[in-house]
């Protein structure tokens, strides 16, 4: 919440204590890639989450787990730095955060100059 954000996600090192493990995710990737007909191996998509956990988001929740495309992925994560730098300055609030990521990371990109 916008209200913990200097005990959780402004902390540095703290989205290791709560990242799911490699065989969760790698586990749902599988499961996610054949119910969505991608095509291609496993190892060109990482499990990313919708909304990442530096800005809050569930873990684990399957809802906020999907398989992207391994090169979608780095632009996406140079956006959750962006956005997460943001909140902890206080410059954005969590709840928008969440908002622009999930709604059109790449407008983001795109404004940041990417």
């Amino acid at each position: 919440t916008q209200e913990n954000i200097h005990q959780t996600i402004c902390v540095s090192g703290w989205t290791a204590t709560i990242r799911p493990p490699v065989s969760y995710t790698n586990r749902l990737k599988i499961q996610q890639m054949q119910s969505y007909g991608l095509s291609g191996i496993p190892s060109e998509y990482e499990e990313d989450h919708l909304i990442p956990l530096e800005l809050g988001g569930s873990p684990t929740s399957q809802l906020n787990l999907w398989p992207e495309p391994i090169g979608e992925a780095r632009l996406k994560d140079k956006v959750e730095n962006y956005l997460h730098s943001q909140v902890c300055q206080g410059k954005l609030s969590l709840v928008d955060s969440q908002s622009k990521i999930s709604l059109d990371w790449r407008k983001v990109f795109t404004d940041m100059g990417g």
